[in-house]
């Protein structure tokens, strides 16, 4: 635990550091990364487990438009009470379906999240109240009840996403360490055999849905803040489609490996979309097909494999 403490604020101090002499447009890309990366990671988490979520737009759009709508009408700005809001509402959302996801595998665990995400998706766009299909505007937010100065507003926001971002994620790769952590993959293998050990398979994977709905709030939450509007596309499929590309292309052995995948996503798209626009999708397919070809269990495999040949 120590290790991953020491390793997480040093990569936190790293891009911190980096941020200062990146572009405006590199830091934009790199906070829009975290905060999805975040909602990934919530994937890889249940993937761990077995099952895959198609509907993780379900809570990316919960927390977007609780920080939203917290900010608007309640008048709370303060970036940090925001992604809270964001992390708790999606909580609030999914923790009723918790105990009936935890029943279901496969492609029943699969359409039944995206059957929920796409219902979010058809209230918010009857919801006038809530901007209806075009969603609405948000504040800038503001950091510990400071404003932010026009020329420090991208590099203050990124350094707050990353600074979550390596807190959340260095408290997951702890949590997949744990006794609790390590049974997610015992039921990976073998359900019967867990049950038979004395743990609950039902209880381990709702407890892993909240906190994939807790991940996914805070990230819809931070992305909002760098977009500063919201939409019911948020909850598309489409989108949900996006966090399973990341965690397939990430795998589910590393961490870093799922922000590395969303960062490979979001320069894909901007790239492709400035230089070879609608075809943006077929680049990000053809990346795919070749990480599967030659690593099958993702980025993260090639990760541990660094990291063993430097271990002593």
């Amino acid at each position: 635990m120590k290790k991953t403490a020491a390793m997480g604020l040093a990569v936190l101090a790293a891009l911190l550091a980096g941020g200062l002499l990146a572009p405006k447009w590199l830091l934009f890309l790199v906070t829009m990364s975290a905060a999805n990366g975040l909602v990934s990671l919530g994937i890889v988490l249940m993937m761990r487990g077995g099952v895959v979520s198609f509907g993780q737009g379900l809570v990316f759009a919960a927390g977007g438009y609780a920080a939203a709508l917290v900010s608007n009408k309640l008048g709370v700005s303060d970036a940090l009470l925001l992604a809270a809001a964001g992390g708790g509402a999606a909580v609030l959302l999914a923790a009723p379906f918790a105990p009936l996801l935890a029943r279901y595998r496969g492609i029943f665990f699969a359409m039944l999240t995206l059957a929920l995400s796409m219902v979010l998706y058809g209230v918010l766009m009857k919801s006038e109240s809530l901007g209806g299909s075009d969603g609405f505007n948000m504040r800038r937010p503001t950091l510990l009840g400071f404003s932010i100065p026009d020329a420090w507003s991208g590099y203050a926001l990124y350094a707050l996403v990353v600074t979550i971002a390596v807190l959340l994620s260095t408290a997951a790769r702890v949590y997949f360490d744990s006794a609790r952590g390590l049974v997610a993959l015992a039921i990976r293998e073998n359900e019967l055999r867990v049950e038979y050990l004395g743990a609950s398979v039902r209880r381990v994977m709702a407890l892993d849905f909240v906190l994939a709905a807790f991940l996914g709030g805070v990230g819809g939450a931070l992305a909002v803040m760098a977009l500063g509007h919201i939409e019911p596309q948020f909850s598309y499929w489409t989108t949900s489609g996006e966090f399973v590309f990341v965690s397939i292309l990430a795998g589910h052995h590393s961490v870093a490996a799922v922000f590395a995948a969303s960062l490979v996503l979001e320069l894909v798209r901007s790239f492709s979309s400035a230089y070879f626009p609608n075809t943006w999708q077929l680049a990000l397919g053809l990346f795919l097909l070749i990480v599967i070809r030659f690593l099958p269990k993702g980025l993260g495999s090639l990760f541990n494999r660094f990291s063993r040949q430097a271990a002593p």
